[in-house]
């Protein structure tokens, strides 16, 4: 999946108060871009949502045609009502939501969204297949087709054999499930996930995320919101993050790295003779701090951590001091630029959502 670049002169993802994003989310291509006349899966146009004197959203402009999508922030940065407005439940106050180009709020746009909500509203007494089942009706296929398909997606999110017990004895996991297997029921063509691996079980995890992984390679569109940022990182690097109403940044972890110039990158280096080189890293303009480590498990000579700024100017000016001096470098590790790192600069914080 590759993050486009659709405005002239306008840099892939972007910052409050620093540029505009238009942020655009695609799927691999290899060759010349297709022509093509059909309308974005999903479009987000210069949108924003009032709620009284509260602005949620601010000029949102966001557009994804494939793929999977990771979507992170902060708690209130506005993610809940972006995946809301979305799937069609509630209408911008400025700004227009469209589903192939249809009005996000009309029925013919819904039936192409799937909504796996994060919060619980079941009906308790009945069973998980028996939900399913009702929420199939309530999409209008009979009886018959809904009951094949209540079992096409019990049996794809691993719940066939637990379905006939009644929702109120659901662990959190189960629940989630269930919730996936309603959003499948119509096989839309974007799925809106809010946070679907609260809950899950490490293995239960891993069978979600390759899930999600094959309904991508099936063409499916999906945007998921999520805490768990490690499992996010497994799935995707493409990711919207969001801050305080606004898109901070969109694009891969590299890419939205390479756009923070100012973004204190921290690498782990083994080398021989490191207070030597250490003292050789300080005269660099893009060398913050040294630190001298102790060895590693298992290892016997002490280990450099260098905080820099302007990572590519560092990486290029580190290969000259290696060549020039001859340094053995035995490892050079990166180690902040995980999603958790990165979205903590960017909410001038530790990066907790």
């Amino acid at each position: 999946m590759n993050v486009e670049q659709r405005t002239p002169g306008v840099p892939v993802g972007g910052f409050p108060g620093r540029w505009e994003p238009r942020a655009v989310v695609a799927p691999p291509r290899e060759g010349p871009a297709p022509l093509s006349s059909e309308p974005p899966l999903l479009l987000f146009e210069q949108v924003s949502k009032w709620y009284g004197p509260v602005l949620a959203l601010n000029q949102i402009t966001l557009e994804l045609t494939g793929g999977i999508t990771g979507l992170v922030g902060a708690n209130g940065a506005g993610k809940s009502t972006l995946l809301r407005m979305a799937n069609g439940q509630i209408q911008p106050t400025m700004g227009r939501v469209t589903i192939r180009g249809v009005d996000a709020w009309d029925w013919r746009a819904r039936r192409l969204v799937g909504y796996c909500p994060d919060v619980d509203a079941f009906y308790e007494d009945l069973s998980g297949r028996r939900f399913v089942w009702t929420m199939a009706r309530l999409c209008g296929y009979t009886r018959r087709e809904a009951t094949r398909r209540t079992q096409a997606v019990l049996e794809r999110v691993g719940m066939a054999t637990r379905a006939d017990r009644k929702l109120r004895g659901y662990s959190k996991g189960m629940r989630q499930r269930i919730k996936l297997a309603q959003a499948l029921l119509h096989d839309p063509e974007l799925l809106i996930l809010d946070e679907p691996l609260s809950g899950i079980d490490p293995i239960g995890r891993q069978e979600l995320l390759e899930l999600f992984q094959s309904l991508a390679a099936q063409g499916k569109c999906l945007l998921i919101s999520s805490h768990e940022l490690e499992a996010l990182e497994k799935l995707t690097n493409h990711v919207v993050i969001m801050a305080r109403g606004r898109i901070a940044a969109v694009g891969t972890l590299p890419q939205i790295r390479d756009l923070l110039d100012d973004y204190p990158l921290s690498v782990r280096i083994d080398v021989a003779q490191p207070r030597q080189v250490a003292r050789l890293l300080l005269h660099l303009p893009e060398v913050l701090a040294v630190d001298v480590s102790p060895p590693l498990p298992h290892e016997t000579s002490e280990t450099l951590v260098v905080k820099a700024t302007h990572p590519q100017r560092f990486y290029q000016q580190f290969g000259h001091l290696v060549v020039e001096h001859g340094l053995n470098i035995r490892r050079f590790e990166p180690l902040d630029e995980s999603a958790h790192a990165i979205l903590g600069y960017l909410l001038g914080g530790s990066g907790k959502t």
